[in-house]
């Protein structure tokens, strides 16, 4: 199930990214309820998929704390 969870976290910040308070607040959502080495897993997705979207540069501030 837990896969399946960051499958789905991925799925909706993909859904959510046209909004960029709506993308980090999913991103919180998204790294409170994922275990650890999800949180890891979602982070290096998160890098190379706002690679290209600078509007959601600034999530990634929720990843370094």
């Amino acid at each position: 199930m837990s896969k399946s969870m960051l499958e789905y976290s991925k799925t909706v910040l993909k859904k959510v990214s046209f909004d960029t308070l709506l993308f980090c607040k999913e991103l919180k959502k998204a790294i409170m309820t994922l275990l650890p080495e999800e949180v890891e897993e979602l982070k290096v997705w998160l890098e190379s998929y706002i690679t290209d979207k600078p509007e959601l540069q600034q999530s990634l501030v929720y990843l370094k704390a």
